[in-house]
């Protein structure tokens, strides 16, 4: 009676633990597979699990860079295995992060569960395009109990700092929850004093004057609006269609020639994203979640200055973890240069299949 009990009750812990969720903000280390080889990454991954479906955000750290990207992927419930593909990671032998080249890899990890604590254990594994290059690299996540806030923290877009703290050139936007911009405001002629309109039919009272005191104005606000206003007022300039592998991708913004004060705002589908980044020698990156409701996302360089040497030009990369586009943009007081970004069709059908 006693030993059925104990099978019982294995049972039932087993049947729990199997029906566990991945969801949650998991965080741990990754270890590249190579014999004298030491190098490492600082990497969280923070996941939402809906049915066989896995989306979130990747975030990693390594040297002096962070880098983070909007994944999605699939969770088998009766293997425990989670499989997220293309996911691009600095190759481990880069000596500066500046001028580094990517490892497009694919993640496929265990989850682990006990009384001690839930893990996934897998690798992020080298694309065979690159297999003499690029290892394979051992992942190791522990489930962070304490974080309760996996919903808001994907809903910023953003995967928080436990253990580093993002450099203040990278930047994350959500095209499907970019923010509208504010509304114009418009500005109406001071009311007539008060007075009567008699005719044959009726007789129409205006209302008396009264004063109402304006709001404080928000300098960055009325910055923005500006800003807003003066893309629109210019030309749109189209440089280049890209096809996509992927629902992400960075976009890196360099000075293209002498450094020489070009400043720049960026718009993704006719919204302000960022504003006020100066073009130099180091880039400044922007990892964009593209809207899948739209056939294309349009990315847009607005110049804020012409710098010292007239246009305001840059040279933007475009990676999507698996190509590497160069686009060459020149921006005037008249002209945005834009690009405008697609999924291929190859790729949009393998994440709409069941």
């Amino acid at each position: 009676m006693r030993r059925l009990l104990y099978i019982c009750a294995f049972l039932a812990v087993h049947g729990a633990l199997s029906a566990q969720t991945v969801s949650g903000s998991w965080y741990g280390h990754a270890d590249v597979e190579m014999a004298g080889i030491h190098n490492n990454y600082l990497t969280e991954l923070i996941i939402r699990q809906k049915g066989t479906r896995v989306d979130g955000i990747f975030g990693y750290y390594f040297r002096d860079k962070y880098q983070s990207f909007f994944i999605h992927g699939r969770y088998d419930p009766k293997s425990r295995q989670i499989t997220i593909l293309n996911i691009p990671m600095i190759y481990y032998g880069s000596v500066s992060t500046l001028n580094s080249v990517d490892c497009n890899t694919h993640f496929k990890g265990i989850l682990l569960t006990s009384r001690a604590g839930s893990s996934v254990k897998g690798f992020l594994l080298h694309d065979a395009k690159y297999r003499y290059t690029c290892p394979d690299i051992k992942v190791s996540y522990i489930l962070d109990k304490s974080d309760n806030q996996t919903d808001s923290t994907i809903s910023a877009g953003l995967a928080s700092a436990r253990i580093w703290k993002p450099q203040e050139d990278d930047l994350v936007v959500d095209a499907v929850q970019a923010a509208t911009p504010a509304q114009p405001t418009v500005s109406l002629p001071p009311p007539a004093e008060q007075k009567a309109t008699t005719d044959s039919a009726q007789t129409t009272i205006a209302p008396a004057k009264a004063t109402v005191a304006a709001p404080p104005a928000d300098p960055e606000k009325e910055d923005n609006k500006k800003i807003v206003e003066s893309f629109v007022k210019r030309k749109s300039v189209l440089k280049r269609v890209l096809e996509v592998e992927s629902d992400s991708v960075r976009l890196s913004f360099y000075d293209n020639g002498e450094i020489d004060g070009d400043s720049i705002s960026v718009f993704v589908n006719g919204q302000l994203a960022v504003i006020h980044k100066e073009l130099a020698a180091k880039a400044f990156n922007l990892f964009l979640r593209l809207d899948s409701t739209r056939d294309i996302n349009e990315v847009g360089m607005y110049a804020e200055n012409l710098g010292r040497i007239p246009p305001n030009t840059a040279l933007m990369v475009v990676t999507d973890g698996k190509n590497r586009y160069e686009v060459f943009m020149s921006s005037s007081f008249t002209e945005n240069a834009t690009i405008q970004l697609k999924r291929k069709k190859s790729a949009l059908a393998a994440t709409q299949q069941p």
